[in-house]
């Protein structure tokens, strides 16, 4: 069976401009307010999460997004001690971040320690692997829903409106949808497995919204301009890994390499310079493995790479280019918020995005 119906990806479309009565970005309110059928969640703020990921969902990131009403997903591999400390500190925290949990018996036991302790001051959780079609996951977001009927769950990842349905009829309140866009993913090239991210974005969004849920766009984003196709198209929320990788918050070893610089000295001899990079990869790559359980099993192929990000000395850079984008976005089709912009955008498909005559000189 092959589908006829071409699928778009975020550089097949642009956002067509319209009417504005927005005289100044400046105006632009980029928080929303979203609930969650019967949670105790209540979500104020502006709908960007950081990705679970090793080097992004760290403390340090979710503190620096946090305050910026900025959403972290943690990656599963903090300590069930770890997190009690990290949420029991700081009662904000729990607006704004959501522990992982995977769907091992393991994993099960470590959430369970977490949120027995922690009570209503847990708030969140996001439920995660990478192929959201098994039973046993769908089982696994039944069973979470049971035991903690309270607690909004974050859970995917899926990329059709059938099993959108399904976790949401299982008990998820923002489904994730994406396979393969990651910026450190390779499953399309290793399995075939992949659907483009904007169609999507448009296909499950009203799935979701029949059943009053949510969806969290996943990967494929590597601009603002991305992100604000993202949201246009109707992801309630937008989730970030490479974007935000790469800097000092996301923690890991910062390493050092050394270039021949083009400039010389006096006596005429090349200049070295020090550049420094910090490792970023994939949550299936074989680093990943290899760093959490104990090696990549021969059964299993690699679905993720492996890079070295030059490190960026400013995360408050980064989410000022990302929010400016997002405000200038808005302006353009006349939203004065995000709850608006679905509304006024319009798309127009494309075969080239924008000029890239001096990309290789950035």
């Amino acid at each position: 069976m092959i589908s006829e119906d071409i699928k778009l990806d975020y550089d097949d479309v642009l956002i067509i401009p319209g009417r504005s009565v927005v005289a100044s970005r400046k105006i632009v309110n980029l928080e929303t307010s979203v609930e969650f059928r019967g949670r105790i969640a209540h979500f104020n703020g502006i709908p960007i999460m950081a990705a679970n990921m090793d080097g992004v969902g760290t403390f340090e990131m979710a503190d620096r997004l946090k305050s910026r009403k900025l959403f972290t997903c943690l990656t599963k591999f903090h300590s069930a001690g770890d997190l009690i400390e990290f949420f029991s500190d700081d009662a904000a925290r729990s607006d704004y971040c959501a522990p992982t949990i995977g769907i091992s018996d393991d994993d099960w036991k470590h959430f369970k320690t977490v949120a027995d302790h922690l009570g209503d001051k847990l708030r969140y959780a996001c439920l995660d692997v990478a192929n959201g079609y098994t039973e046993r996951f769908v089982d696994c977001v039944d069973r979470f829903r049971r035991t903690f009927p309270s607690i909004a769950l974050i859970a995917g990842n899926v990329v059709t409106p059938e099993q959108t349905v399904r976790l949401i009829e299982a008990g998820t309140d923002v489904v994730k949808v994406g396979i393969g866009g990651g910026s450190v993913c390779e499953t399309r090239i290793k399995t075939g497995v992949g659907y483009p991210q904007f169609s999507v974005i448009m296909e499950c969004v009203h799935a979701a919204r029949r059943m009053g849920a949510r969806i969290v766009a996943d990967g494929g984003c590597s601009s603002p301009g991305d992100v604000a196709k993202a949201l246009a198209a109707g992801a309630d929320f937008v989730m970030l890994g490479g974007m935000f990788a790469g800097h000092p918050e996301g923690g890991g070893s910062i390493i050092d390499r050394y270039f021949r610089s083009e400039e010389v000295d006096k006596d005429g001899n090349p200049l070295i310079e020090k550049r420094q990079f910090v490792e970023f990869y994939g949550m299936s790559s074989k680093t990943a493995n290899e760093k959490h359980f104990g090696g990549l099993q021969n059964y299993r192929s690699s679905e993720g790479r492996t890079v070295l990000l030059p490190l960026k000395p400013s995360l408050d850079e980064t989410i000022n280019d990302l929010l400016g984008g997002l405000r200038s976005t808005c302006s353009y089709v006349g939203a004065r918020n995000l709850s608006e912009l679905p509304k006024k955008a319009g798309f127009v498909r494309c075969s080239n995005t924008h000029n890239r005559v001096f990309e290789d000189l950035v």
